[in-house]
């Protein structure tokens, strides 16, 4: 089938949707109810309205942008006079340091330009402190010592100041030894006595909660005894109200008409029982001699019945007995019957046997004769 013919589904929406918006349209302009003459001032004031608005909304926006830029513009001027003060901090430090550790005195590089300025700058060698000449300069030799005698004044002064740095740190030792010690004593002394005023309050606590307690073992001793007497009293009380409700009540007089029931004669109350009438218990009795006599009875008839049965077994045990006696018999005679014919029949072959071999198997066919016999297949 052939589908070019089709309409666009996208483009038949877009007519109708155009169509609907001319509808609407001639219906707001060509309906004579809805139509106005004239100027419409309401919606001439709704759109004013409207512009009004989006203006305010737009001012509050560029001043809260303005607000915004002068925050970021002065965010942004102090991060560069930070700026600026730590490259200015930074170039102090870096002329401070030229100034400190790169001298012209000081420094060690040749001017390749220059090349006397290096013996123009240097003087001639005057003590071995000097740390700018090497052995390669020839400006002083070995063994040669030019400042022996500073040398042995300056480690006579520094023996005598570590002597005496010595001498003063034994003192402060000392000192500091006795302090300590007197500081120990007293610290003792100090936990002694707190020792000693620690026992004495614990034991006074020691003595006040036995005390206490002993007093409350009093308190609990007497409250436990009047709760004993109390409740004996009652006790006694309470066993004295049960013996007389029982010596007045009906439990221990055995009055049988206690036992009867107005509403149900036939009924007897569990708690007013007073046990069977000796009417009752020798209908009990007569009852319980006639079904003894009933299971006597159906007793000797079970005894019957299994002996019966004992007998009825006994004769079919025997009948069986005779029948497996015949059945040995008849099987006894079955296998001589054929034992007899088995042997019979073996005299039978045997006599065959002997009967082929003897005549019809005398001549043996020779390598000749299977010879022609297979040229004559062939």
């Amino acid at each position: 089938m052939n589908k070019t013919n089709l309409p666009d589904p996208k483009e038949v929406a877009a007519i109708e949707a155009r169509k609907n918006q001319e509808k609407q349209r001639q219906s707001r302009y060509v309906n004579v109810r809805t139509q106005v003459m004239g100027v419409d001032v309401k919606a001439l004031n709704s759109q004013v309205e409207e512009r009004k608005l989006r203006e305010a909304t737009e001012q509050s926006k560029e001043a809260a942008y303005a607000t915004y830029q002068k925050q970021y513009d002065m965010v942004a001027q102090m991060l560069e006079k930070e700026e600026a003060e730590r490259t200015r901090r930074l170039a102090k430090k870096v002329q401070e340091f030229r100034e400190q550790k790169q001298q012209v005195k000081n420094k060690q590089e040749i001017d390749f330009w220059d090349p006397s300025r290096q013996w123009m700058e240097y003087p001639a060698y005057l003590r071995d402190s000097e740390s700018c000449y090497g052995p390669s300069s020839l400006q002083y030799f070995a063994r040669e010592d030019l400042e022996k005698a500073t040398c042995l004044k300056m480690q006579q002064e520094q023996f005598r100041q570590s002597l005496e740095k010595q001498l003063k740190e034994r003192q402060q030792v000392r000192v500091d030894k006795k302090y300590s010690d007197l500081l120990d004593d007293q610290l003792c002394l100090a936990m002694d006595t707190r020792a000693t005023q620690l026992a004495k309050l614990e034991e006074s606590c020691h003595v006040a909660m036995m005390t206490a307690m002993v007093n409350a073992n009093k308190a609990q001793a007497a409250e436990m005894a009047q709760r004993q007497r109390h409740e004996q009293r009652h006790e006694q009380e309470a066993n004295l109200k049960e013996i007389q409700k029982q010596v007045t009540s009906n439990v221990l007089t055995e009055n049988p008409q206690t036992t009867q029931n107005p509403v149900a004669p036939h009924q007897v109350p569990l708690h007013c029982w007073k046990g069977m009438t000796p009417e009752q218990c020798a209908a009990i009795k007569k009852a319980q001699k006639v079904q003894h006599h009933e299971k006597e009875a159906q007793r000797r008839a079970e005894q019957a019945l299994d002996a019966k049965r004992e007998s009825q077994t006994l004769s079919l045990a025997q009948a069986a007995l005779q029948l497996e006696e015949q059945e040995r018999e008849l099987c006894a005679v079955f296998q001589r019957g054929l034992g007899s014919f088995n042997q019979q029949l073996a005299t039978e072959q045997k006599a065959q046997q002997n009967y082929l071999n003897s005549i019809i198997y005398t001549n043996q066919p020779t390598a000749q004769y299977h010879l022609q016999f297979n040229t004559s297949s062939h």
